[in-house]
């Protein structure tokens, strides 16, 4: 059967309608080309998220560095401590001292268990915050050793914008944490931050409720007795450290109720050659008010000796025997440590 399209040409219906017909299927080239464009699209679209997974982890990051939530790896000569003044007294004796050996052993043997916190000043210096010690525990271990493990310190960066106050409260807080802080260097810290020109002007003790809110009240009472002390002594006491709580508490008490003993006291404390000496006129002074300071000088000093012994430090007085060495003692049985503090006591019983 025929038929004819409008040219007149006769067509035959059979091969029309199957055999000539075209193909539409793609041919390898076209198979190649789709499969491009669809992986194209799809890799376009994975770097998209991509790249918005990574600016959401990256705004994430940094706020977990300004919350202090991370920990770096600081050079040390990049740390600096001349933005805020420390809160502890005669730093010069806290370098040189046995607790710093101790520090040092540790950091030694177990490297550095505690972050530094620091935050960075106006021109963008890092600034140390807290961890004055273990700052300069690793600088000691750096200049003695010369190894690169040293050279470096382990930091929280905090926030920059906090106000003055809160970095005095922070660095504060983790030594009153650790109890490793005397009540003088408490109250010689808001003596110094009464008088820094970064903060209102407020005097020491009312800025110690300030500064030292997270203290029980009676605590903050000691802060206070001790800011006096400080403030009306000045540096005629000599080892403000050296004091106890109770004799500072008490020495305050008595000059608040008789001023007139502050001038002789004063000239007597200057003269004192020790700290031991100091505390005798302390106590003189707490115990008779009205006696005079030659008088209050010649109290029996309190007796203490060290020896060393094996690689030990010992050193006894009255009530305390101290033992310091390299050993981790923190790593010894607890029964093994109970059989030796017995067998010692048994020793000195005999």
């Amino acid at each position: 059967m025929t038929r004819r399209n409008k040219f007149g040409i006769e067509l035959d219906e059979k091969v029309g309608a199957g055999s000539n017909r075209r193909d539409r299927k793609p041919g390898p080239m076209g198979v190649a080309i789709r499969d491009t464009a669809q992986s194209l699209q799809t890799t376009t679209e994975e770097k998209v998220e991509q790249r918005r997974r990574n600016a959401a982890d990256a705004e994430k990051y940094r706020d977990a560095v300004d919350s202090g939530h991370i920990l770096l790896s600081i050079p040390l000569s990049d740390i600096r401590t001349d933005d805020l003044p420390r809160d502890r007294i005669d730093l010069e004796a806290v370098a040189i001292s046995d607790e710093m050996d101790e520090l040092k052993s540790s950091i030694r043997n177990r490297g550095q268990r505690d972050p530094i916190e620091i935050y960075r000043d106006s021109g963008g210096r890092y600034q140390l915050k807290s961890g004055w010690r273990r700052l300069n525990a690793l600088r000691q271990l750096r200049d003695e050793t010369g190894e690169k493990d040293y050279s470096t310190a382990i930091a929280r960066l905090t926030i920059s914008d906090e106000d003055r106050l809160t970095l005095y409260l922070d660095m504060a807080e983790e030594n009153i944490i650790r109890e490793d802080l005397t009540f003088a260097e408490m109250a010689q810290l808001a003596i110094t931050a009464a008088v820094d020109p970064a903060l209102d002007e407020v005097a020491a003790d009312a800025i110690v409720g300030r500064l030292f809110k997270s203290v029980h009240k009676v605590k903050r009472s000691y802060i206070r007795s001790f800011v006096f002390l400080l403030e009306t002594l000045g540096d005629d006491l000599q080892w403000p450290k050296a004091v106890s709580r109770n004799l500072g508490v008490e020495a305050a008490r008595v000059l608040k109720a008789d001023a007139g003993l502050i001038t002789s006291l004063r000239h007597a404390l200057a003269r004192a050659a020790d700290p031991s000496e100091q505390t005798r006129i302390l106590e003189g002074l707490t115990a008779s008010p009205n006696k005079s300071s030659s008088t209050k000088a010649n109290s029996k000093p309190k007796k203490k000796f060290e020896f060393h012994l094996d690689g030990l430090k010992v050193t006894a007085r009255r009530g305390e025997c101290r033992i310091v060495s390299d050993i981790d003692y923190t790593e010894i049985p607890k029964d093994r440590l109970e059989s030796a503090i017995s067998a010692f006591k048994a020793a000195l019983e005999e």
